[in-house]
């Protein structure tokens, strides 16, 4: 579909309103679903860190405790 001018384009021959919010719509939704993408993989990335840490300290304690038997 072509335009006359920038104006018809805004106005999307009368379904402006519609066109406009499912746009704004999509673009919100998309926008919520990165955000929680990317707290939700800064949470997990915590947890790896947090683990991995944990495991170490055993295998510390588990490395004293046979050297002092």
């Amino acid at each position: 579909m072509q335009f006359e001018s920038f104006s018809d384009f805004i106005n999307m021959g009368g379904y402006a309103f519609y066109v406009w919010l499912s746009f704004g719509v999509t673009f919100f939704s998309m926008g919520i679903i990165a955000v929680q993408s990317y707290l939700k993989q800064s949470s997990l990335l915590k947890a790896v860190i947090v683990e991995q840490e944990r495991k170490a300290r055993i295998k510390k304690a588990r490395q004293e405790n046979t050297h002092a038997q």
